[in-house]
């Protein structure tokens, strides 16, 4: 799964400031309504990730019924947050 691809898909642009608020509402609720309805453990994986990445995720338990997932998950989680720079 590409994310220019997938940002494409849901947003209509890769660049997220181009994209005005309501169709990022919009893009975000289409992500959502998909990750409920795809059976495909690598697409559910890749549509929660990008959700994660906009702070719009559903909670773990909510999203993977399956503990390997939700351990993937909180193994993403983990990384990206020793990553993101200091507010300070």
């Amino acid at each position: 799964m590409d994310l220019d691809d997938q940002m494409r898909r849901y947003f209509g642009a890769t660049d997220l400031a181009a994209v005005p608020q309501g169709a990022l509402a919009a893009g975000i609720e289409h992500m959502r309504v998909d990750l409920g309805l795809t059976r495909d453990r690598p697409r559910r994986f890749a549509l929660w990730t990008l959700l994660y990445m906009l702070d719009a995720a559903p909670d773990l338990d909510v999203a993977f019924a399956d503990a390997a997932d939700r351990d993937a998950a909180r193994t993403l989680m983990a990384l990206t947050e020793r990553h993101l720079p200091d507010d300070d």
